[in-house]
């Protein structure tokens, strides 16, 4: 299959009744205990609602799903192999066992290259709470993507004032990090695999099909295991507050891809009491998993206390928070959930420092000996 473009689009999912029925006959591994606000899944995709939910949250447990991976020193599975002819199996830094499939097949979720841009003045489909990923270079016009396409996208392969970035957002772990895609002087472009390590994104680029850990910026099989991408500084807000900074600022076109932007397919899911796909060790403290909170290097900040305190100042840094973003990830509107406010990160000169904010059990499963700063 070719590589895909801002345009290509995906087969249309099978209907829910159909993949439901697929994961009776496929029980994997056990599903999270949903709260009982979230609606069932049956009635939410039907009457023509959202039929591609159980193919992004990765119900359909088909094809790589079908049985346990073999530990990194097996062989990979044998559909891994079919799918993945270009990538070097014999090189992986985690054991293949911690890999499963979301459930979409490779690039079933479709991102996006070079993709288009408007004046900020001009955009008038974002509600003004709506979040957008903002990306301010030296030397470039300010960037905002909306995170309600990136619901359906998860990666943005743009360049930016000649730098060739890489803006990603993983839903399950609420994880956006902006990368530069160069490596050894080599440009590369990202895909979605449609395998999650820990609930979070495994990546892939397209020249050697290497495998990277969204959350980490890793490579972690292939070519380029153990390599890192460069993350950006780049941080959530608002659109009206992006919008009021930077009124000339350019914003990302909505995509011709079909799809219903400004929805949530993942409805109530950051209130949720599991984690979805994930089987690791809750978070300590009594920290609910689903709890977002700010990552710098290895020490994390629970989103509660800076609600709290409204600013922290520690380890040379100063944090802040404020009102008016609405949450991707509640309402099943984008536009209608709940306020969880806009955070900045910067050093004591007043500079933004590089952060990401995730979820409490994906900052504990991948910094298990990281420090939770609790202010105590």
């Amino acid at each position: 299959m070719p590589a895909p473009s801002s345009h290509w689009i995906p087969p249309i999912a099978p209907s829910g009744a159909a993949r439901m029925a697929a994961v009776r006959r496929v029980p994997v591994w056990p599903l999270p205990v949903w709260p009982l606000s979230v609606r069932p899944l049956g009635r939410a995709v039907a009457g023509g609602q959202l039929l591609l939910r159980l193919l992004i949250l990765g119900i359909a447990l088909l094809g790589t799903a079908a049985a346990p991976c073999p530990a990194r020193a097996e062989s990979p599975p044998a559909d891994w192999l079919r799918e993945w002819p270009n990538t070097d199996f014999t090189r992986a830094a985690v054991p293949f066992s911690e890999i499963i499939s979301g459930g979409p097949p490779k690039d079933g979720i479709p991102a996006i290259t070079a993709p288009e841009f408007l004046r900020a003045s001009a955009e008038t489909a974002l509600d003004p709470r709506e979040p957008v990923i903002t990306l301010e270079l030296p030397g470039a016009e300010p960037r905002a993507y909306p995170i309600r396409y990136f619901i359906w996208h998860e990666i943005v392969n743009d360049e930016v004032a000649g730098v060739p970035v890489a803006v990603t957002y993983c839903p399950l772990c609420n994880s956006a990090i902006v990368f530069d895609r160069r490596v050894d002087g080599r440009t590369l472009e990202f895909g979605v695999t449609g395998k999650l390590r820990h609930s979070d994104m495994i990546m892939y680029d397209r020249q050697t099909e290497s495998w990277w850990q969204q959350a980490l910026g890793e490579g972690i099989v292939g070519h380029y295991m153990g390599r890192r991408l460069r993350p950006l500084t780049s941080w959530m807000e608002s659109w009206a507050e992006f919008r009021a900074r930077n009124p000339r600022g350019l914003v990302m076109a909505q995509p011709s891809a079909n799809r219903p932007y400004g929805q949530n397919p993942y409805t109530r899911y950051d209130s949720a009491r599991f984690p979805f796909l994930y089987n690791g060790e809750m978070p300590p403290h009594g920290i609910p998993p689903l709890m977002r909170v700010v990552r710098v290097g290895k020490r994390a900040w629970t989103l509660e206390r800076l609600r709290k305190e409204g600013e922290i100042h520690e380890a040379g840094l100063v944090i802040s928070w404020h009102p008016g973003q609405a949450s991707p990830l509640d309402r099943n509107a984008i536009a209608e959930g709940r306020d969880i406010g806009t955070i900045r990160v910067r050093d004591e000169a007043g500079h933004d420092v590089v952060h990401d904010l995730m979820f409490a059990f994906a900052f504990h499963a991948f910094f298990p000996d990281g420090e939770w700063m609790l202010g105590h």
